[in-house]
């Protein structure tokens, strides 16, 4: 299985850079992907083959932010016509429209799918109650630069959120107050909460950082070959990917740092990367409009993916075992 190579996925039908995306949980329907582009229509998709399902319109600006509740009913979406909106992810109606001062560049669901999360560049940190919209939002308000992703935390009893003003800041929702803040050397790119809500995940400058979810603790720290945008740790915690501006996707040891692989198959910048729910594949969105659905175990039949054994007949040669989509 020496000669294995790494065919992703690809998705098409974005007109403009994929800039954020976003799993369900596992599902009795298998698991979803939704996806943030810059063209203002966010889609959903199997998360598995990356087939397209639909649509969200209704959008009159660049979407940034994307979220998927765990039992993908609901879609959330963050956009530069200064609204979150949130969607019923079978029907593609449209249920809820809050309106923000400024562009919304995230949004994220609470466990139980009743509160939404935003982010903005009106430095605030937001949550609205879905089962009463009309009622005035929670507020947290310290980020002295526009929000860039905010997620619900330990258990939902609090907030993370970063910002351009190269801070993460951890928020207590009965106080309303700031409770921890980290500062990093530059802007942090990306935000991701472990699986198992134990390890924080921050990219910056070209450096992927690993911060306990409890004390904020450095708990380790890589440098990546180019400036990272994104990076997500698999759930096992075993390795992370990560992708930045040299156009790969790098594959790395989570102990030791050690990159394990890198595929070059996007056309631009890779702007976002994130992991499965099951941790069979991750996904990257780039500038070049395409996601890309990665094995994790390359020879692996899942998906679309079919492993072919015994010697194959190409062009050239008799060539060793290899994957292909089966598509």
């Amino acid at each position: 299985m020496a000669n294995l190579r790494q065919t992703p996925l690809t998705c098409s039908g974005h007109t403009r850079p994929v800039v954020h995306l976003d799993f369900s949980a596992v599902t009795k329907y298998g698991y979803f992907l939704i996806s943030a582009c810059k063209d203002g229509k966010p889609m959903l998709r199997q998360g598995d083959t990356g087939d397209w399902i639909g649509t969200f319109e209704g959008h009159k600006g660049a979407v940034w932010g994307v979220a998927l509740n765990k039992d993908a009913t609901k879609a959330a979406s963050g956009a530069a016509d200064f609204t979150g909106k949130v969607w019923d992810a079978n029907s593609g109606e449209e249920l809820h429209s809050f309106q923000h001062k400024h562009i919304v560049k995230s949004v994220n669901f609470s466990k139980d799918s009743s509160l939404l999360a935003t982010g903005s560049n009106e430095k605030l940190v937001r949550i609205f109650d879905l089962n009463k919209p009309d009622a005035k939002p929670e507020e947290f308000n310290g980020h002295t630069s526009g929000i860039r992703h905010v997620l619900f935390f330990r258990n939902d009893t609090h907030l993370v959120s970063c910002a351009d003003d190269k801070t993460v800041r951890v928020w207590e929702r009965s106080s309303g107050k700031e409770i921890q803040k980290i500062e990093f050397p530059s802007i942090p790119n990306s935000l991701e909460v472990s699986r198992d809500g134990s390890v924080l995940t921050v990219t910056h400058s070209n450096h992927v950082t690993f911060l306990d979810s409890e004390s904020l603790t450095k708990i380790r720290e890589f440098s990546v070959p180019t400036t990272v945008n994104s990076a997500s740790l698999h759930p096992d915690k075993t390795i992370f990917v990560a992708g930045g501006d040299d156009l790969k996707v790098y594959k790395f040891d989570y102990t030791t740092g050690n990159e394990i692989e890198s595929f070059k198959g996007h056309f631009g910048p890779v702007h976002c990367v994130k992991f499965s729910p099951d941790g069979e594949l991750y996904a990257s969105g780039s500038e070049d409009g395409t996601l890309r659905l990665w094995q994790t175990t390359i020879g692996k039949t899942y998906g679309l993916w079919k492993c072919v054994d015994g010697p194959q007949m190409n062009n050239d040669t008799l060539s060793s075992p290899k994957e292909v989509p089966a598509i």
